[in-house]
């Protein structure tokens, strides 16, 4: 059964249809009987779903929607919005996960009767998986209870509740500590059963979520939902790269008991290594947030999941705990952290932070939440390890033995990316004494190029390499220009600056001469191939007169395939970006797993960027096949016997061919792949133009890599000039 109150978009339409926008445009023009708006605004109107479905089959244009979009077009358009949509989703694939026959049975019959059973089950299976996140039950909650529950209460399952996670307030507020009350009080169960009305709308959307766990599984199936609704809502998300994640987890070790105090998305408690009754806790100031966390680990492993929202500053949901490892990627730069009402707050053990030091507040919430021994790693931007208003923090963390290691990431490893932040590693002390060093390490020579991110492999290689022998040895480590064990006392000066860079030696410079002397051959050598690769003197001719057709024509011919890219799988490959296309550089980016398959490159496909103005056309070689196609990224894979690949990427690459495809927003230019125009001529022909294009692609080639090794010389002499390695004469 579908539902009316979801909406679709005119993109939205479009993806189910695979056309572009234009297309929904003409086909409103065009039709007296397309369905009318039934929201939105006069310029960016919304439609029902089902009524665009039933149109678009009777047009012979929709064989069948597929399923995964269908049901994210369920989401997306829901009428309490798609945050409200997946905290339902997820509560359903939760019960289908743990009980599927309680599921068959709350299912069976009308939408109504769904909505009216749903709840109790729902409240049994997360009072059983989710400890301390679901509301007191007001029910036995036995699922032989479920159809008795409903008769009783008139169709609600005898639960009255005040909204989904979605509905949940922030808690907190600046009321001085006289009058605040207790912190456990003001934070609020991450998930609460939402009653029978509330679920009423989500019904055709709770049904297809468990078609789709059916085939698929119900955590991938939730995953999809989460991954898609994260990709269309990039700038309201601040997330944690999973290599990050993974590489944050292990420097805490394994764990039994875990807490994420900002957990967001649920990213670092994911990365945890499961172990034997472990319990994973997470809070979170944004409702809706704590709410997907907490389903998301629940169907994520069998761990015991505790979960709540709340302003964690203020209201902290877990004040007994003592983990063993705290995991955090706390809000940076917070002015209303709760300064002024937390004065007096126990937590304050190592100072009291000053109102422009949120960070080394949420430091010091970490390791009050720690057992003794315990490990916290915490992501902090760059300024907290030498602001001098954090600079007495900073000396107590490393005269008591709390601060273990600083490692600085490279530029890009996660928001905001321009910046190289920093992991801290504390330990709670226990009575051993401490040991007199801390680990610096910096990472920043695995930047990588642009926004491909930084070298993962190598980053985790050279920080868990360090800190292991440290945490074996207890020092001394000296890896110059990477990592140095450096003793406390050489930090307690009057500004104690953490930022490792300022305390490691330079690396070693004994070849760098020869370094610098082999660069200068390479590039002597690639400077005379471009020589040899320079395009020989244009010929005048007159302008031809071509038919044309473009790649939209040639796709519905079946003379190429167009795929588009953005989904991971769940196959670890490299990804193709489009900075890696731009730059004609090796495959660079991730993308984070996903239950839709992703799009494999093979020799001889073209890729072209979509965004950014550029006419660029990749073709595919043998070095990069098998990567996968990362976002904003659309694949042509042209059928040999009609098309010629060199042909095909060199006609895409002209300047006037890319401005008539393209649109124009306010900050952005997009390239509509399919209004691409390129000649209609015999396969020999094509291939004459190909050997050219193929030709220009060298010589380009060359000259991009005379460029990195210039400046790679013009660096390392600047560098060894100043650094006394490479004499002036």
């Amino acid at each position: 059964m579908q539902d009316n109150a979801t909406e679709v978009t005119a993109a939205g339409i479009a993806r189910l249809a695979g056309v572009g926008r234009a297309a929904v445009s003409n086909w409103r023009r065009r039709h007296a009987d397309f369905p009318k708006p039934v929201g939105g605004t006069e310029t960016s109107p919304s439609f029902a779903l089902a009524e665009v479905e039933s149109w678009l089959r009777r047009q012979g244009k929709l064989a069948e929607v597929p399923l995964r979009e269908r049901v994210w077009q369920q989401l997306a358009g829901h009428p309490d919005g798609a945050l409200t949509a997946l905290v339902h989703a997820g509560c359903a694939l939760l019960l289908i996960h743990e009980r599927p026959t309680v599921w068959l049975q709350v299912s069976a019959g009308s939408d109504e009767r769904l909505a009216a059973m749903l709840p109790a089950a729902l409240d049994e299976v997360l009072t059983a998986r989710l400890r301390g996140s679901a509301e007191p039950t007001v029910h036995s909650g036995r699922a032989s209870d479920v159809a008795e529950a409903v008769n009783r209460s008139g169709g609600a399952a005898g639960v009255n509740r005040s909204g989904g996670a979605a509905g949940v307030n922030k808690s907190g507020g600046t009321e001085g500590v006289s009058t605040a009350p207790p912190a456990a009080a003001l934070a609020t169960p991450a998930v609460r059963t939402p009653a029978g009305p509330q679920l009423l709308p989500s019904a055709p959307l709770l049904r297809g979520a468990a078609e789709l766990a059916a085939e698929a599984g119900a955590r991938q199936a939730f995953e999809f939902l989460l991954g898609r609704h994260l990709d269309a809502n990039p700038r309201q998300y601040t997330l944690t790269p999973s290599e990050l994640a993974g590489l944050m987890a292990d420097l805490a070790g394994p764990a039994r008991t875990v807490l994420d105090p900002a957990c967001g998305t649920g990213a670092l408690l994911r990365a945890v290594d499961v172990r034997p009754h472990q319990q994973l806790y997470a809070q979170d100031s944004a409702p809706d947030l704590a709410a997907l966390t907490a389903l998301r680990l629940a169907l994520h492993s069998r761990a015991g999941v505790h979960g709540a929202a709340g302003d964690t500053l203020r209201a902290d949901a877990y004040p007994e705990l003592r983990a063993d490892a705290v995991l955090c990627h706390p809000p940076f730069n917070e002015r209303n952290w709760g300064h002024d009402e937390l004065a007096y707050d126990a937590r304050w053990e190592y100072g009291f932070p000053a109102r422009t030091e949120s960070e080394l507040a949420w430091v010091q919430h970490a390791l009050a939440r720690l057992a003794d021994g315990g490990t916290a790693v915490l992501l902090m931007p760059p300024a907290v390890a030498s602001r001098r208003s954090g600079r007495r923090i900073r000396a107590d963390l490393l005269r008591r033995g709390a601060l273990r290691a600083l490692v600085a990431l490279p530029a890009g490893a996660a928001p905001p990316y321009s910046i190289p932040l920093h992991l801290w590693v504390l330990r709670r002390p226990d009575r051993t004494p401490a040991t007199p060093e801390v680990l610096l390490v910096d990472t920043g020579q695995f930047a990588g190029e642009g926004r491909g991110g930084p070298d993962w492999a190598a980053v985790r290689d050279a920080v868990l390499d360090a800190w292991r022998a440290f945490e074996r040895d207890g020092g001394p480590v000296e890896r110059p220009g990477l990592a140095r064990a450096v003793p406390v006392i050489e930090l307690l000066d009057d500004d104690v600056d953490l930022a490792p860079a300022r305390h490691l030696p330079p690396a070693a410079a004994a070849d760098g001469a020869a370094e610098l002397t082999a660069v200068r051959e390479r590039l002597g050598e690639t400077l005379r191939l471009t020589v040899d690769l320079t395009p020989p003197p244009a010929d005048q001719a007159p302008p031809a007169r071509w038919p044309l057709t473009t790649v939209g024509e040639l796709a519905r011919a079946g003379a190429l395939v167009l795929r588009t890219g953005g989904n991971g799988g769940h196959a670890r490959v490299p990804v193709l970006t489009d900075h890696d296309v731009l730059a004609a550089t090796a495959p660079s980016g991730t993308l984070p797993e996903s239950d839709e398959e992703a799009v494999l490159t093979e020799p001889d496909d073209v890729v072209v960027p979509v965004l950014g103005g550029g006419s660029v056309a990749r073709v595919i070689d043998d070095a990069t096949a098998g990567a996968a196609l990362g976002r904003n990224l659309v694949l042509l894979r042209p059928d040999r016997t009609a098309l010629d690949p060199w042909f095909l990427a060199g006609f895409l690459r002209g300047t006037a061919n890319n401005r008539q495809a393209s649109s124009y927003a306010s900050t952005a230019t997009r390239l509509d792949v399919r209004r691409l125009q390129l000649p209609r001529l015999p396969l020999d022909e094509q291939r004459r133009y190909g050997a050219r294009f193929r030709a220009l692609d060298e010589f380009e080639r060359a000259l991009r890599h005379a460029s990195r090794l210039g400046e790679h010389l013009v660096r390392g002499m600047y560098d060894g000039l100043t650094d006394g390695t490479v004499a002036p004469d």
